[in-house]
């Protein structure tokens, strides 16, 4: 299973969200520069290591966009952990504004 099936399944499970986009932006990243076992090595974009979450879930009401970042990094706490290298989380309780 990809990461970003992985990181679908996950978020499905723990929010039951409205609605949910997972957006792999690893390509924006290509030629930055990432320390890899103690050396500097320049990233060529490919792969799952940066992705984007859209989320709109229940889940979210009455917390504080602070402790919906919490929440989403706590569920994918494995992955952070095996080198999912960047999240930009963009969480929203229903009926709240978002940019999407």
């Amino acid at each position: 299973m990809s990461i970003q099936a992985t990181i679908e399944t996950k978020l499905n499970q723990a929010f039951s969200p409205e609605r949910l986009a997972v957006l792999n932006e690893s390509h924006l990243h290509a030629g930055h520069h990432h320390v890899d076992g103690g050396h500097h090595a320049t990233f060529d974009g490919s792969g799952e290591t940066h992705f984007r979450i859209r989320i709109v879930a229940p889940a979210f009401a009455g917390m504080s966009r602070i402790d919906r970042h919490r929440a989403v990094n706590e569920a994918l706490a494995a992955e952070l952990k095996a080198g999912l290298h960047a999240l930009a989380i963009e969480p929203a309780a229903p009926g709240e504004k978002t940019r999407w």
